[in-house]
């Protein structure tokens, strides 16, 4: 049985170009910091990376501070600090900040008071794209980079998360971007690595896997592959609503009752948030890995926890409808076949599932 991965806002496949720098990385004997030709090798390959990552996200390279990877970026930004965010984040950030700021039936977020607030640019279950007000604090750029276009330079958000595995690179590598002038300074003491915001010796294998993942993804979306992917995210939203009845697309073109009219928002071209009645989400995502999906029922940090979704709750979905949402998120390569294969697989599970009910 040939699997199907349907959960690239998780993780993404490694790729070939990220692999081959990080091979080529590992013949690199030096330590970034040391002051001898071994040592100078290796910060000159970081301070490569780091330019050619600044040029992806369209900031300065000087203003690229490395992390393991958001979780890390998060706390390196928001500790110690009274910033408010929405419940809808993920929750690298509502562990530091008040999760109090209002959310509409679509998931879009109403900022107060920008510089003590954190606004996402994208949702990683919905696929919701945020519009970020000037003088933001930070923004959650993971879901984003590496989809849509973006250019950290022009949002006017003081610091940006990125991580490497959610475009093609490593896992346990991100980082923190900076407006230019920030003053951060890290709660790990040591050596005072990245200027001193950041102390620890840098991961410089994965820096390179990293940076070659970014270069990549720029080629992807400057060649329209991202473009070919929400086309067939939306063929898979129209199949699955031709496929059963009563099934519901959270921030899509459906929001909770009561919700005032409006005009959807914007939303990744890859994310499909799918609420089937009575069918918990954890439910089918096992049925759906036993008949050869790879598929989720929210964030993948949040895996293994029965419970409703957090951002759907947020959204006003009520607790029953919330926790039977499966989350869909395609990549590269997807085709027509694979959507046929799935849908028909999903569709079957559903009636089976209702025959059950109804017995």
């Amino acid at each position: 049985m040939q699997r199907l991965y349907l959960d690239w806002n998780a993780t993404t496949p490694l790729r070939a170009e990220a692999k081959a720098a990080m091979i080529e990385a590992m013949d690199i004997v030096g330590n970034p910091s040391s002051v001898h030709m071994e040592g100078r090798a290796a910060k000159s390959l970081m301070e490569k990376c780091r330019a050619q990552i600044a040029s992806a996200i369209g900031a300065d390279g000087q203003d690229i501070v490395f992390t393991s990877g958001t979780t890390e970026a998060s706390a390196l930004v928001h500790a110690g600090r009274d910033i408010h965010c929405a419940a809808i984040e993920h929750d690298a950030v509502t562990a530091w900040c008040d999760p109090d700021l209002p959310v509409d039936g679509y998931g879009r977020v109403t900022v107060a008071t920008p510089q003590r607030s954190s606004l996402q640019i994208a949702n990683s279950e919905t696929g919701v794209i945020q519009t970020l007000p000037e003088g933001l604090w930070s923004t959650d750029l993971t879901q984003g980079f590496g989809k849509i276009p973006l250019a950290f330079n022009w949002m006017g958000a003081t610091c940006g998360l990125i991580s490497a595995h959610k475009l093609g690179g490593p896992k346990g590598i991100g980082a923190v971007v900076l407006k230019q002038g920030t003053d951060l300074s890290s709660a790990l003491k040591g050596g005072g690595q990245e200027m001193g915001r950041r102390a620890g010796t840098e991961n410089l294998i994965g820096i390179a896997g990293f940076s070659a993942a970014s270069e990549a993804a720029m080629r992807d979306l400057a060649n329209g592959v991202w473009e070919e992917v929400a086309e067939f995210r939306n063929i898979l939203k129209k199949a699955l609503a031709e496929a059963v009845e009563d099934v519901y697309f959270p921030g899509y073109d459906v929001a909770p009752a009561g919700t005032a009219a409006g005009e959807a928002p914007a939303l990744l071209p890859n994310t499909l948030s799918v609420i089937s009645p009575a069918w918990k989400g954890e439910t089918q995502v096992m049925r759906m890995d036993l008949a050869g999906f790879a598929v989720s029922a929210g964030s993948a940090c949040s895996s293994g926890k029965v419970r409703a979704s957090g951002v759907l709750r947020a959204m006003g979905w009520g607790e029953d409808l919330a926790g039977c949402a499966m989350r869909l998120s395609l990549g590269p390569g997807i085709t027509h076949e694979a959507i046929d294969r799935f849908v028909e697989a999903w569709a079957k599970a559903r009636r089976k599932h209702g025959e059950k009910l109804r017995a």
